[in-house]
């Protein structure tokens, strides 16, 4: 559905007005939410990376597609935000910023690309770059799509190394005072601009001269530039180490002089981890990694901060292996914690990238032509993680726990009390109650869920007293969701997994609960996610308690249920 959407894209253009049909929200902060302003409900950031830093101070793909289309195309692979990147020297170098699009492309050797910006987008070819960087954040706006404006670089190019110049205060292309100037005239030149609704200050902070003593002089010095000079905007703060370390902020906070608007960043990718994904355990590799993302920023969300995932992604070909094994453990962490986030990276391709001109972005979510998505079942998997979970003002309903399955991006589904249990759409998702090892629907009727046997379907029992009603999160990844079958507690572990068909839930042996490098458990990989998402079996918080001590007709139901039970327990 998704590549025939995207096939629709340039036919329709002409019959969709680009007009501002809906109100975009003056986002702000409670505790650890990003929220909207005026109600105080939860706005979830779910934003793609679009580059716009590198030599030609243009947005990438201009030469490709319409910027209509290719807003709509954001808009279509379910994003609400773009992160859109810019060099310093844009916002201070005047000179720069009036070189047209035209000429800059044509001072790196890229004709080539001056003729596709013309096909394509021939008004913007002759607008000077900081003119042309306004139309591509007007037409996002346009089109109903938020847009934090992130200083990736001072000199324009490819980022990042800890030897570039662009890395940290003080380094041969950054100038602290000059970073300030730029950022106050960029917030200033986007006041009125109503989709920017955040600035990220820096874009991994890196390099040999890196230090705390610096990071809090200036990081708290650029914030105050920029909400002095744009109020409206959240505020956002990277760490050190290519922005993998905000460890040091458990002990020493920011002192800032406003309050609800200060969000901070981290980056996660698997070749952050070297080669650990692909040469490991994934499921030890999992464990240790979680838990050292959540010393490096997660605990942030625990303190009542929020924490948005700036940059993460993968090689959308599909062949590489760690990238493969940290996905899994990446979308199961980022449902559990339910964070916003920003994948990297909208472009196909680049007008010239380290010299390479028309060099292909692998971990793009477009195809080097930007005529379709690279890898459209991606874009399925990660789609349940574009919704939030959880926060103010989501739903009235209590709050229970979806099973999510992040190799699929699916959860269990519970279609009949007669039909074995399936992965579906995670909006429409069985609501469950986790208590004493016992998984149960979250429903009127008293049942829970059983492990029948090896290849067996999971079902669901009346009997919620034996070993194959007790399920425990086993393995250090914690996504191992195990019973034992043997009524005397002896058998061995069966786990969830995922069927033959590839929809179906069944019970198989546990795998790769130990230190097999070889072994791949992302079938048998489920999280349990705390939501208040409004599905089947979820009760609203102000009619539950009356309705559990009405009962319901709970007695009629149970004796209804009591004959499918010859055929769901034995």
């Amino acid at each position: 559905m998704r590549t025939l959407l995207f096939l629709l894209v340039p036919a329709v253009l002409l019959l969709v007005p680009s007009s501002r049909a809906l109100s975009l929200p003056r986002l702000s902060t409670s505790s650890r939410w990003i929220v909207d302003e005026s109600t105080g409900a939860r706005v979830k950031l779910s934003c793609v990376n679009w580059a716009a830093h590198l030599e030609p101070v243009v947005a990438e793909g201009l030469g490709k597609q319409p910027l209509d289309a290719i807003s709509k195309i954001v808009v279509s692979m379910g994003f609400n935000c773009v992160r859109l990147t810019w060099p310093l020297y844009l916002a201070t170098n005047d000179s720069l910023a009036s070189v047209t699009v035209r000429q800059s492309l044509q001072s790196l050797g890229l004709g080539e690309s001056v003729g596709a910006v013309k096909v394509n987008n021939p008004s913007l070819l002759d607008l000077p770059l900081i003119e042309a960087y306004k139309a591509v954040v007007a037409n996002l706006g346009d089109n109903n799509i938020m847009v934090i404006l992130d200083n990736h670089v001072s000199k324009p190019g490819w980022c990042c190394s800890n030897f570039d110049g662009n890395g940290f205060f003080g380094d041969k292309y950054f100038d602290p005072e000059e970073w300030i100037e730029g950022l106050t005239r960029m917030a200033t030149l986007f006041n009125g601009s109503g989709n920017v609704v955040g600035m990220s200050l820096r874009n991994e902070l890196r390099g040999p001269g890196q230090n705390l003593t610096l990071w809090y002089r200036y990081m708290q010095r650029g914030a105050e530039a920029v909400h002095s000079a744009n109020p409206n905007v959240l505020v956002i703060l990277s760490g050190l180490n290519f922005d993998n370390d905000l460890s040091f902020l458990a002990k020493n906070q920011v002192n800032l002089t406003f309050t609800g608007k200060l969000v901070f960043e981290l980056h996660w990718y698997g070749f952050s981890d070297g080669q650990a994904w692909a040469e490991g355990s994934p499921n030890q590799v999992c464990g240790s990694v979680r838990a050292s993302v959540m010393r490096r920023g997660g605990f942030l969300l625990d303190q009542g901060w929020p924490l948005l995932l700036s940059e993460f992604g993968v090689d959308q070909r599909g062949a590489n292996a760690n990238d493969n094994r940290y996905l899994g453990c990446a979308m199961g962490v980022a449902a559990e914690l339910d964070l916003d986030w920003a994948l990297w990276a909208l472009q196909g391709s680049y007008y010239s990238r380290q010299g390479v001109p028309g060099l292909d972005e692998v971990y793009g979510v477009l195809a080097w032509d930007w005529c379709k998505p690279r890898n459209s079942g991606f874009l399925r998997r990660i789609s349940t993680l574009q919704r939030p979970f959880r926060g103010p003002g989501l739903s009235d309903v209590e709050p229970y726990v979806l099973i999510f399955h992040p190799a699929t991006g699916l959860c269990v589904q519970k279609k009949s009390l007669m039909e074995p249990l399936r992965l579906g759409s995670c909006d429409q998702p069985q609501a469950w109650s986790y208590s004493q090892q016992t998984l149960s629907p979250k429903d009127t009727v008293p049942m829970c869920l059983k492990a029948e046997g090896e290849g067996k379907p999971a079902k669901l029992g009346i009997i919620c007293s034996d070993s194959r009603s007790k399920w425990d999160l086993i393995s250090d990844s914690k996504m191992h969701v195990s019973a034992k079958p043997a009524g005397d507690g002896t058998g061995a572990a069966l786990c969830l997994d995922v069927g033959p068909d590839g929809a179906s839930v069944v019970t198989n042996a546990c795998r790769c609960i130990g230190r097999d490098k070889s072994c791949d458990p992302a079938s048998q990989w489920f999280k349990m996610v705390n939501s208040t998402r409004s599905v089947a079996g979820a009760t609203s918080s102000r009619r539950g308690s009356s309705e559990r001590e009405a009962g319901g007709g709970l007695i009629s139901r149970i004796a209804s249920f009591v004959f499918d039970q010859f055929t769901f327990v034995a």
